[in-house]
This record gives structure tokens, sequence and C-alpha cells, in this order.
């Protein structure tokens, strides 16, 4: 063998949840796993670990993330906690002395922790910076303000509309608040990174993510250059962070990739597409049957049609590619059920996802598994929302919104990603929101909605071996079984057993991919 690991508590996940003490790897796979004297005793190694009484886990998952956005956004000015926009004002002063460029970027400024919860204006922006151009994008990336010098390089007239987006206005004049598509019209105006500022994006995002245990990603979003990228890496070996890549929906990243079939390697799978139906519930931008509780007469919105959907839907049907499809509000989860519903017939092998699935009107909760329809959620977004997402939508919605138990019920499995930056990178943190059902300051302290917490089995689950099957790469990944990849995560306590109080600050003491340390230091450190 080229490693041995023992003395080991070994939580395998495998279909029946064994714990093991010992395993050993052949060429970056497992080879066995067992006792210590069933491998100890019958196979030898060039390194031999004791790894002490240690805790080992399958490497986690992020099914659903934005790892090369969030390597990108690592350069920008981080608005993330900003209690006010006097405050962001600061932050993007700060970094532009220390990083000055042709355009201020940042991102993560989040209105509802301000005063008043009110989105900011682009006058203040304009005092600071009358002459460089601003855009500042919401945590969750679906809304943004800019200032008025980027406005004028979008030449964004104060009568133009935008399908799926809408510009803010105030006495008919643009406050610098653009929502979903809208943004769209400034950002095309940034200039694109050049070839270094992309790998320094994805190796710096390797670097965060290995530090939290993360050994696999799912990118919901991306385009056939960035994923090309990502190849030529993996074959260099710079880039050894799993990789499944979601397509963004356009005709070169079809002609790239899914009119040629899937694309497979060890560490790069490229067989989905990546869809919006909706905006987000902080920007009051995604889709409800009914109107917000906090602003009458607004239902939301859809970023794209419905034929839209449903033709893109088809045709990566026809290509035998997956389709996932961003849903936040309860209309866009039954259009999109119904789209998905209407291609595939019946119970299927397909996997179609629904990302995010946070309102989910409980006469829709039977398609997900009429339709093999797998629930994609991000359980840290319950706990961040949940302090303004009444307001937004009442407490009889709230109540089968975030719903995690009654979606795995229907369902039967799910996957729980963080969608990180819009959430911390730390998965630890997504599984202490789906047992515990709180924030990582404990609050509240009853659980927010606890009947529908997972256990603490299924919230592994959903990380590891159901994250895995999200990418038909269950039989390659996501338990510790003979013939799989060697990628494991190592802490010092036990996920299953230790207060959850603890569980989003537990440090991370080992990261391995095919048998090989990458976090902390190299080797076999």
């Amino acid at each position: 063998m080229d490693l041995i690991i023992y003395n080991a508590v070994i939580y395998t996940v495998d279909n029946k949840f064994r714990v093991a003490q010992s395993a050993a790897v052949k060429d970056g796979r497992f080879a066995a796993v067992g006792s210590d004297s069933e491998i100890l005793g019958k196979y030898r190694a060039s390194a031999v670990i004791d790894m002490q009484g240690r805790f080992v886990w399958p490497g986690f998952i992020d099914p659903h993330c934005h790892f090369y956005g969030y390597g990108s956004n690592l350069m920008d000015a981080d608005l993330t906690g900003a209690r006010s926009f006097e405050e962001v004002i600061e932050r993007i002063s700060e970094h532009d002395h220390r990083f000055p460029g042709g355009w201020i970027l940042g991102r993560g400024w989040d209105h509802n922790l301000w005063p008043g919860q009110v989105y900011p204006d682009k006058e203040p922006l304009d005092k600071v910076f009358p002459d460089k151009p601003v855009l500042l994008t919401r945590i969750d990336s679906h809304a943004a303000v800019a200032n008025s010098e980027a406005l004028r390089r979008a030449r964004i007239d104060p009568s133009l509309a935008i399908e799926g987006g809408e510009i803010i206005r105030h006495a008919g004049e643009p406050t610098g608040i653009l929502i979903d598509n809208a943004i769209e019209l400034v950002r095309k105006h940034v200039p694109e990174p050049g070839y270094e500022q992309k790998v320094t994006a994805l190796m710096n995002a390797q670097r965060n993510c290995f530090s939290v245990g993360i050994t696999s990603v799912g990118d919901a979003g991306l385009d056939h250059d960035v994923i090309k990228l990502m190849d030529s890496l993996h074959r260099s070996g710079d880039l050894k962070m799993r990789v499944y890549a979601m397509l963004n929906p356009s005709p070169e990243n079809f002609a790239a990739y899914m009119y040629r079939g899937i694309y497979k390697t060890s560490h790069l799978n490229v067989r989905s597409v990546k869809l919006f139906a909706d905006g987000a519930l902080g920007s009051r931008g995604a889709r409800l049957i009914d109107e917000y509780s906090d602003h009458k007469g607004n239902c939301g919105l859809l970023v794209v049609t419905p034929e839209y959907l449903a033709r893109i839907s088809k045709e990566a049907r026809d290509f035998g590619y997956q389709v996932n499809t961003h849903c936040i509000g309860d209309a866009a989860v039954r259009l999109v059920l119904g789209i998905y519903g209407s291609l595939l017939g019946g119970k299927n092998d397909r996997r179609w996802r629904i990302e995010h699935a946070q309102m989910v009107h409980p006469d829709d909760l039977p398609l997900f598994r009429k339709y093999s329809v797998a629930p994609s959620v991000q359980a840290a977004q319950a706990t961040s929302d949940m302090k303004w997402a009444v307001h937004r939508i009442g407490p009889g919605r709230m109540k089968y919104s975030y719903a995690l138990k009654d979606l795995l019920e229907h369902s039967g499995w799910l996957t729980n990603g963080s969608d990180f930056p819009v959430e911390h990178i730390n998965p630890l943190r997504g599984f202490h929101a789906a047992v515990a059902r709180k924030n990582p300051e404990g609050y509240p302290r009853e659980g927010f909605q606890a009947e529908n917490a997972l256990t603490r089995e299924q919230a592994l689950r959903a990380m590891t071996i159901w994250a895995a099957r999200a990418a038909f790469e269950e039989h390659e990944k996501g338990s510790i079984e003979p013939g799989k990849f060697a990628d494991f995560t190592v802490t010092e306590e036990d996920l299953m057993q230790m207060d959850m109080d603890g569980v989003p600050d537990l440090k991370i003491d080992s990261t391995y991919i095919a048998g090989k340390k990458v976090y902390p230091g190299g080797e076999y450190d």
C-alpha cells in the first residue's frame, strides 16, 4: 500500500453507517477498510499514520457553491457583515487605497442588517467616488448598487426596462439599485480578469476549501473557458480540488460541452446545466404565489420565461444532461416542478435538482418523489434569513419554508451545501444549521422551526454520499469504502457525539485527496 491510517474512528458513511479503525490506500483509492488488526496484519505501506484516536470522515462535498466566483471575490472588497452603508463605503475606500484600479468592486452587503433595512442609494458613493465606477453586489448576488459613473458607462437610461430584472427608481431617476438581470447591464462593462487572475482565484479558493475539509465542490454556473482552465490545472497537478461543473446556459458553453456529451475525468465532471427561475427573498426577487407581506402588490419576478426554462431543460434532457434550477419562491418551485414533470414523465434516474427550494408549498412536496427530483438545499440560509424572512412572507408561509425534514421525507434524500460566498465557506456551519437549526452564535436557543431539523447522520450524508449521488459520483466518492477515492477529512472531535454548540468552530485537523495530505502543508507532513 501507499498509505495506512490506523488507531482512528472512521465513519465510513456506507449503507450501514459502519465505523472502522483503519484503512489502506493504493494508487489514490481506498484498498481496504477495517479494524487495526485486519489492516496492519495484512498490509504494509511506505507511509503509516497513527491517527491517535482522531475522527475520519469522507471528504466533505459542497454540492452547490461558487468556487471560482468565491476565489475571484477574494480580490474584491469584502462587505460581509457591514452594519451600515457608511461602513460599506469605509471598507471600499480602504480597499481602493490598498488595491487601486479602474473599477471598485465589492460583495457581501446586506441591508437587512442596517437600521431601517432599506436599500442604499448611489448618492453617498458619488460623493466619495465621483469619477471611478463602483459596483457593489449584495450578499445573495441578486441585487447590486452602482454609482453614477458605473451607470453612465453602462448607458442606463432612466426609462430603460429589463426583462427578469428591475432598475429601482426614485422620482423617475435610477437610485443605483439593480435587481437580478439588471445587474448585468453594468457588470458586462467590468474588464474581464486575465489568465493570471483566474489562476490565482482558483488557487486561493482551493486553499481555503481545504482548510475547512472540503475535497469536492459543485460549482453552480460556469463558462467553458473557466472549465477548460480548471481541466488544464487538474492535469498539471496544481488544482487538486474535484469539481462538478454546472454549465451556464449559453450556445458557446453548450457547443463546448453539452453537444459533445458528458465530459468526465477523475477531477472534473461536466454533465449538468444551471438555470435560474427567480431571484432571492432578501431582495424581494423570489417569485411567490401570493404577494410579499411587506410589499403589497409585489410577487417577485421570474428572471427568464417559462418557455425558456422548458426549452433549455428539454435540450439538456435530449443530450443526457442533468438540469439544476435555482428556485427560491414557492411559485418558482411549482413552475419548475411542472416543467420537470412534463419532460421526465415519472420515476427516473436523471437526478434533476431544485437548487435552494427555500419555499415549497405543501401541495407541491409530493412532486419531488413523483418525478425523482432532488432538493439541493443550504441549511445555513435558514438561520441567516430567519430574523427578517418572516416579515417578507408572514408566519403562515414561513412554516413551509426552509423545511429540510419535509423535503427529505418526500424525496428520500437531499444535498446540503453552502452556496458560498453567499454563506460562509465552512461546511460544518451547514451541518450545525441542519441539525441544531441555530446560527453559529447559538440563536435561537430552542432552534428555528426545530421540527424540520435533520439527524446528525442525515446531515452528514447530505454533505458526503448524497452530495456525491447528486453528481452521479456515489460510486467513486462520498464514503470510505474499497475502490473509492481516498479523499478524507480529519477532526479531533466527533461530529456524531460532540456538543452541537461547538460544531461551527470545530477546527479541521487535516484534509487528504487521493491519499495525499493537502491541508495543512504537503504530503504526510
